[in-house]
């Protein structure tokens, strides 16, 4: 009888056979990710369906189920890999990650604690002292490795709130701008805080912050009696690409005494090029800086990082003692990630960090994220060029909203006509839009960051653009 499942210690020659199956899979998808459709969900429901299993007593070729993961289930979804991915901020996946993590995986080290495999933690503490530094910290930064912005957010605020309230911390208030990403409110809330403790602010007409409502809505809230704490600043909104005036906002919290928390997830490694340091000036005042490297650092979904001015400040909201540790460390290089984090278990997320910019240097990086600038600007102004498209906000890094706006339209007709422009596009498959709400209306969105987006690919996103348009604007 064929055995086919393999031992839960396989041979040399069974772990070999098992990695080159599934290589004979992941490479040609890989390879034609740019002819694949930008998004595919037709019958997605009908597959998902026909997936619904209990997991089996005996084991399954591995053939098989490569088959089922590459034929049925992996086609079926938004190609967030692929270069016409436009919608929402898009993803990376570098393959070098994809190394790392087999890597880190197979070889199962435990770094929560520095003891545990000192030279493996201290690669993730280079890579967390990179982003310190880029940001411009200094010698007192220091932070973490997160599974993404939603995690760094709820981290940032539970340190603000412990470094800046009382153990009765429920009169702390935090303030936003309509910008900030929904993770925010929902990280105020796993904080503690009550609803009514996040002030959404108005922004201006380049979808920023204002800094006045800021100052005036901290005083009122002061006068009644309520404890101002912290504050979010934009560095790149998830909606228009809004990067607020970090140094006027910083202004605010000196003068104020909040904490400055910036929310950097898209737009922070931006900071590896002169026009996004220029754009993000300010933001080496603040008190805490998300960064996601699974945005603009190109990396898989799973990689988000939190980085602090004051390194300290992470141990005192975190650090817990319990009999069954072992002693933790005092040196700032050898750092016990348990201890300045929510996680004691976790992966060795950080060699999936480490192995692509030491294998292509920073350099690659920032000539990509030049070339993400650039081809946001030129798709503006092709955009511009089309017969009634209005754009709506103008690229502060890689992203564009815009919508159709004929004349003599209701505001109700023009947000259907620019859902419909947005179904249109996507119909045809060959590249991928989201549209939100801003000020009001519904536009589209163009985000150019996958490092697999180059010029020809936003050509067809204009063309397509163009063409619905036209036909939306005939029928």
């Amino acid at each position: 009888m064929r055995r086919v499942a393999l031992d839960l210690e396989p041979s040399p020659e069974e772990m070999h056979r098992l990695v080159a199956a599934a290589m004979a899979r992941i490479v040609p998808h890989l390879a034609s990710l740019g002819e694949q459709p930008a998004a595919d969900v037709d019958g997605a429901a009908d597959v998902a369906r026909s997936l619904v299993a209990s997991m089996p007593r005996a084991g399954r070729p591995v053939e098989e189920l490569l088959a089922l993961l590459f034929e049925r289930a992996v086609l079926k979804s938004f190609n967030t890999a692929g270069p016409g991915y436009l919608a929402y901020i898009p993803g990376g996946g570098l393959f070098a990650s994809a190394v790392a993590d087999l890597i880190a995986d197979a070889v199962n080290r435990y770094v929560g604690v520095w003891i545990a495999a000192p030279a493996l933690a201290q690669l993730e503490t280079n890579v967390v002292r990179f982003f310190s530094d880029l940001v411009g910290f200094g010698e007192t930064g220091g932070g973490i490795l997160t599974s993404g912005g939603s995690l760094a957010n709820l981290t940032g605020i539970v340190t603000a709130r412990r470094e800046r309230l009382p153990e009765d911390f429920l009169s702390g208030m935090l303030y936003a701008s309509e910008e900030a990403h929904h993770s925010i409110k929902k990280a105020a809330l796993l904080a503690g805080f009550p609803p009514s403790a996040v002030r959404t602010l108005p922004v201006d007409d380049r979808f920023r912050l204002r800094p006045d409502a800021l100052r005036d809505a901290v005083r009122k809230d002061r006068a009644a009696g309520r404890r101002p704490f912290l504050v979010v600043a934009n560095a790149g909104s998830t909606n228009t690409g809004a990067v607020d005036d970090l140094d006027a906002i910083a202004d605010v919290a000196r003068d104020e005494q909040l904490w400055l928390h910036v929310d950097a997830a898209y737009g922070g490694f931006f900071l590896l090029t002169a026009r996004g340091r220029s754009a993000l000036h300010g933001i080496e005042r603040a008190d805490s800086v998300v960064l996601d490297p699974h945005k603009s650092l190109f990396l898989p979904y799973g990689t988000g990082s939190l980085v602090v001015r004051d390194a300290g400040s992470l141990r005192r909201a975190h650090s817990v003692a319990a009999d069954y540790m072992p002693p933790t460390q005092e040196d700032r290089d050898r750092v016990d990630f348990c201890e300045i984090s929510p996680e004691l278990s976790r992966d060795f997320r950080g060699l999936r960090v480490w192995l692509p910019l030491n294998l292509y240097g920073t350099d690659a990086f920032a000539h990509t994220l030049d070339e993400k600038l650039d081809l946001a600007l030129w798709a503006c102004d092709e955009l511009r060029r089309i017969p009634n498209i209005e754009i709506v906000a103008e690229p502060q890094l890689s992203l564009v909203a815009f919508r159709l706006a004929p004349e003599g339209r209701s505001a109700h007709d023009l947000d259907a006509l620019n859902r419909r422009l947005v179904e249109r596009v996507n119909a045809r498959r060959r590249v991928h839009l989201s549209g939100t709400t801003a000020a009001g209306r519904y536009v589209a969105r163009v985000c150019v960051l996958s490092f697999r987006t180059h010029r020809d690919r936003v050509e067809q996103a204009i063309e397509d653009v163009h063409a619905s348009a036209d036909e939306l604007s005939l029928s």
